[in-house]
């Protein structure tokens, strides 16, 4: 292994290889981590923005304290340390299926895993989030039924671009309304995608919550010097 690069972790998974690795990005002059699933990047900290306005945009939109919040996917970090930036956070789920992932916050293999693990608001769910949605006993183990304030999902690349074929259901009508059930009056879905808004997605979301719209969150790219545009979907429960 050189300076510039290493590989952190590699595991096979059930749906697929995953690899955390670590390498020096010299044009910039910083380490980025990176975790792919197979030959698909899943995560990168060299970009954040989007993530991180998942939480703040989800967040802005609840008024008061003792918020209860549920996070899909815990990637690299950035959406739940965002999340945790709130002091109207009372507590706070990542739900995440690849056990390697919570191993690594845990190991402090990755910037955020101490900063996370230490914080006593925040619990990590191994667990199908996907499958724990359409349930009826919901995202938190120790107490079926729970209801939240926030549900923020960070899984796939777009409502259209999975990772696997067995989280298509939720993004249909049915599957938002199984996951609106576990929201708390007033609640609210946050969703991150890589793709540009799309209409047909929030007309869908408007069928299912009382309040539906979707916010590009443009930042720009350092490798390619251009901007680049992705979305943050956001529902709020009658």
């Amino acid at each position: 292994m050189s300076l510039y690069f290493e590989e952190l972790d590699y595991r096979p998974t059930p749906i697929g290889d995953l690899s955390l690795r670590r390498r020096r990005e010299l044009r910039l002059g910083l380490d980025v981590f990176e975790i792919k699933l197979g030959e698909e990047h899943l995560m990168s900290s060299l970009f954040t923005a989007s993530e991180i306005a998942l939480a703040h945009l989800s967040l802005a939109r609840l008024p008061g304290d003792g918020l209860d919040v549920v996070v899909g996917g815990l990637g690299l970090g950035y959406t739940a340390q965002a999340v945790l930036e709130h002091a109207s956070v009372a507590s706070l789920i990542v739900v995440e299926t690849l056990e390697p992932v919570i191993d690594w916050h845990r190991a402090g293999l990755v910037p955020l895993g101490a900063e996370l693990t230490a914080d006593p608001r925040c619990r990590f769910v191994h667990g199908d989030f996907f499958a724990l949605a359409a349930s009826d006993a919901g995202f938190d183990p120790a107490a079926p039924g729970r209801r939240f304030d926030a549900v923020l999902v960070d899984i796939d690349h777009s409502p259209d671009f999975l990772l696997d074929q067995g989280s298509a259901s939720f993004y249909g009508e049915a599957g938002l309304a199984r996951l609106a059930n576990h929201l708390r009056p007033g609640g609210v879905f946050g969703l991150w995608s890589n793709e540009l808004p799309d209409d047909a997605f929030t007309a869908r979301l408007g069928r299912v919550f009382a309040q539906a719209v979707a916010e590009p969150v443009t930042f720009h790219n350092p490798l390619l010097d251009r901007p680049f545009t992705q979305t943050v979907y956001l529902g709020t429960a009658a």
